[in-house]
């Protein structure tokens, strides 16, 4: 009988990312001593020739120097902590990077250089690479998983032996906070942190504790996962396929800065899901469909209802149970109807039946601004 071991998990994530559209590679492959060497030095987290071919080609109309600028901005987030630094890189991802050029009459203007394409994932560059190693500050460790889009590493998976009983997922986690105390500067451009053994799989953020590193349960969100795939396979495919992948990193990350320390938050398979309904709804309701392009959803409810025609203005209602994350589901959805182009910009009203809500809902609201 064939044990399995870690290089077999790892192997098997490869084969599920590559299926889904990445590019895979070994990290002793793009090392900077191989001959098709994609690094510098291994204090080089990020993928330059790769970034830099993704910023041309999404940003045609700007010249070498507004692209150089964003590039240096890109790789050096501004900010005396990691956590901070993570905020200032996950704003220029998402709402892209400011610059100043010259134009071709002298005069200083002003534009945006777009990092990812968010309407087109085909457009972007999609790289796993196992056994990435990194050095900084002294240190040396090497990641499992680190995957890259357009050069930039937003996704680090760190795995553990199932048949070890003493490799758990939380001992996984342990490490993640090792590698984040170690390595900052690759951990300032991460999205999202995975842990596995290849059965159980767990998801979180920079700065989530244990307690808030939680399973994915469904690959589209029509049903929950079958019973007889693995947590990890789960996990790969419903969170890192390509279009759902960017529909995370864009509207479903939010930074709670309260004034205290800031708190890097995303999404549960139930939120994701439900806002992707509630946003597909509303624009049917509102009779703005035509024309639009969405991918296939999943919905949450106790079976069909009437209604369902474009512009009948009638919608349903998303349930949650106590401790659900109601209020971040609310932000999330307000962030995503705010960028959706068919609504073009819409006044949202949020109604309650208790002083307390009013209180939380605009907490939780000023403490997403970044999302808004």
């Amino acid at each position: 009988m064939t044990t399995l071991t870690e290089a077999h998990v790892e192997q098997a994530a490869f084969d599920w990312l590559s299926a889904l559209g990445w590019s895979v590679a070994h990290g002793s492959d793009i090392a900077p001593d191989a001959p098709d060497a994609e690094r510098g030095d291994f204090d080089q987290v990020m993928l330059e020739r790769r970034l830099r071919d993704a910023l041309a080609r999404l940003n045609p109309d700007l010249p070498s120097d507004a692209l150089d600028d964003a590039f240096r901005k890109l790789t050096r987030p501004e900010g005396s902590a990691l956590e901070a630094r993570n905020r200032a890189f996950h704003r220029m991802l998402v709402n892209g990077v400011e610059v100043e050029y010259r134009d071709a009459e002298g005069r200083v203007v002003g534009d945006q250089v777009r990092i990812i394409d968010f309407e087109s994932p085909a457009n972007n560059d999609w790289l796993a690479v196992n056994q990435f190693s990194v050095k900084e500050n002294q240190h040396t460790r090497r990641p499992d998983v680190v995957l890259f889009v357009n050069g930039l590493p937003l996704g680090v998976i760190e795995l553990k032996n199932p048949a070890d009983e003493d490799a758990t997922i939380h001992t996984a986690w342990n490490q993640l906070q090792t590698y984040k105390a170690e390595l900052p500067t690759l951990f300032a451009m991460n999205a999202a942190l995975v842990v596995s053994d290849g059965l159980e799989a767990r998801l979180g953020t920079l700065t989530a504790g244990w307690e808030w590193f939680k399973p994915w349960r469904t690959v589209s969100g029509e049903t929950l996962a079958a019973g007889d795939l693995t947590e990890l396979q789960v996990m790969l495919q419903g969170v890192f396929e390509p279009r759902r992948f960017l529909a995370m990193v864009r509207d479903f990350i939010v930074f709670e800065d309260d004034g205290g320390a800031l708190a890097k938050k995303m999404a549960g398979y139930h939120q994701f899901h439900a806002v992707q309904v509630a946003v597909r709804e509303t624009v049917r309701a509102a009779g703005l469909l035509e024309g639009r392009v969405y991918e296939r959803a999943g919905r949450y409810e106790a079976g069909r209802r009437p209604g369902g025609e474009p512009g009948d203005r009638r919608i349903g209602v998303v349930w949650h149970t106590q401790g659900a994350g109601k209020s971040l589901t609310m932000a999330f959805y307000a962030g995503a109807i705010i960028r959706e182009p068919a609504m073009q910009n819409p006044t949202i009203v949020v109604l309650t039946d208790r002083n307390d809500l009013d209180d939380q809902l605009f907490g939780t609201f000023a403490r997403c601004q970044d999302l808004l």
